[in-house]
């Protein structure tokens, strides 16, 4: 759009700032407090919501790997019909047999297995013998694989998993809130540079009226119009670019938040100039107990550790009990044979030992040195997280009390620049300062006021990064997790 030189700079700077005006502008803003901007990030962000799937889907691991206690129940039914000699004689002669079983066994958590079976059935040849009875079956390893920590090895795991992968939302979850807190403050502070680069514009645009007049009185020359037209435009550029940040930013919040796109965001809460510190030992014994990524860490040790104990109990032999009692019931009569089987009349019991060793056993040894291995590497990397993390505290320290002494540096130089411009207007007023000199100290004073502005949402990003390091910004912000938060996933996948 090309403006005449004789149109009013008030005219103008409406003109220019009415065309940065979004279309955003025309629909009801939404006011977001930082606290809501965090709920809606922890109730909408589509990452979560993928994030929080996986301990779901381990909650679904530790329902199927409960499913090794279920009973087992078993049922058959088997017939034979059999043709052959006698000994020493030639006469072909015909048996049948026809057998139905029904059973249920059940593990035990000792390593054992215990089961209950019933048969009925008869054995026909020349006569007819019917046949029922039951037994009860019991088998116990007494070495390997005893105990409740061998058999309920993988449901322990899909466990520690689980709290696992709740901690690892818990991380993704603090990473966001994070981000959603910078993100937050970053729209203040450009919606605040906008409205720098605004103030500016207008000024710029009230010199080159002055400065019109002058030339035309003849007090200054008519060059002095050009630099003053330059300056104009140049601060029209950056009111148009900084408007351009402001709605890229808002995009960017709109998407983390999953707000309604043709709407603009209002921010009701500005940064906080209060200071905040914490001891070094203080900061340093919470993130050590709080940070997620440490607790996923000390979940995988236990992993690790269970693994090498059930290794080291699976190099013994195996040595087992097993054990059955029943009764047995013959008769020519169908009911017969249940009636004998009530009595007792035919008892049937037995016991013995089962017993295997490899020799070499290199399998089970070898096990049980790569489960040390993975324990001692888990070991040395939770090591190396506590020194990383003992470093981000320390380094988060030292950027808070910095980003604290910035606000009031900033504080200065805006002053100073702001009492520099008032003198070299003055000056310009009785021809001791050239137009380009005001716009020069006016250049500083824009930037003076950035660093203000940034000085301040570094602060209080500096803020979030200590809590973040610390692992208390979730509970800095009122969010409460448990080992609970999936579950409705996987009850709603059971519908």
């Amino acid at each position: 759009m090309k403006m005449s030189r004789k149109m009013p700079a008030a005219l103008a700077l409406a003109l220019v700032v009415g065309a940065a005006v979004p279309l955003w502008a025309q629909e009801p803003p939404i006011n977001l407090s930082l606290k809501d901007a965090i709920r809606l990030s922890f109730e909408r962000n589509l990452d979560l919501k993928v994030e929080l799937f996986n301990p779901a889907i381990a909650e679904a691991d530790i329902r199927r790997n409960l499913g090794v206690y279920d009973p087992l129940l078993s049922a058959g039914i088997s017939y034979n019909r059999t043709t052959s000699a006698a000994a020493f004689l030639f006469t072909p002669f015909t048996s049948e047999t026809f057998l139905v079983n029904a059973g249920v066994s059940q593990l035990l958590p000792t390593g054992g297995t215990v089961g209950v079976t019933g048969n009925t059935g008869y054995l026909a040849n020349s006569d007819t013998i019917y046949n029922d009875g039951f037994s009860v079956t019991v088998s116990q390893p007494l070495l390997r694989n005893f105990g409740r920590e061998a058999t309920e090895l993988n449901i322990n795991v899909a466990r520690y998993t689980k709290e696992g992968s709740l901690a690892r939302f818990t991380t993704r979850l603090s990473d966001t809130v994070a981000q959603v807190r910078n993100d937050y403050f970053k729209l203040y502070n450009l919606r605040e540079e906008l409205q720098v680069q605004k103030t500016s514009l207008a000024l710029a645009n009230k010199i080159l009226d002055e400065t019109r007049g002058r030339v035309k009185a003849g007090v200054l020359p008519a060059m002095e119009i050009l630099n003053a037209e330059f300056s104009s435009a140049s601060r029209e550029k950056a009111v148009i670019d900084a408007d351009r940040a402001v709605r890229d930013q808002l995009d960017v919040l709109r998407l983390e938040l999953q707000l309604d796109g043709s709407r603009d965001i209002v921010l009701s809460d500005p940064p906080t100039t209060d200071y905040f510190s914490e001891p070094e030992a203080e900061a340093l014994a919470k993130a050590i107990a709080s940070r997620p990524e440490l607790a996923a860490q000390r979940v995988t040790l236990k992993i690790d550790d269970l693994q090498r104990r059930v290794a080291r109990n699976r190099t013994l032999p195996d040595l087992s009990v097993n054990a059955n009692f029943g009764f047995d019931g013959f008769d020519p009569r169908f009911a017969g044979g249940y009636e004998r089987t009530l009595k007792g009349d035919y008892p049937a019991w037995g016991v013995g030992l089962q017993f295997s060793y490899p020799l070499g056993n290199r399998a089970a040894e070898n096990d049980y040195i790569k489960s040390r291995l993975t324990l001692e590497q888990a070991q040395a990397q939770l090591l190396s997280l506590e020194s990383g993390v003992s470093n981000d505290v320390r380094s988060a320290l030292r950027l808070l009390q910095t980003s604290y002494k910035q606000i009031e540096v900033t504080a200065r130089g805006r002053a100073y620049a702001e009492e520099r411009l008032r003198a070299f207007e003055k000056k310009n007023a009785v021809g001791l300062a050239t137009t380009k000199d005001v716009f020069d100290v006016e250049n500083d004073l824009v930037t003076a006021k950035g660093n203000q502005i940034q000085a301040l949402v570094d602060y209080n990003n500096a803020i979030t990064g200590l809590w973040h390091v610390t692992g208390e910004l979730l509970e800095r912000q009122g969010i409460r997790l448990d080992q609970h938060q999936a579950d409705p996933l996987y009850e709603q996948a059971k519908k």
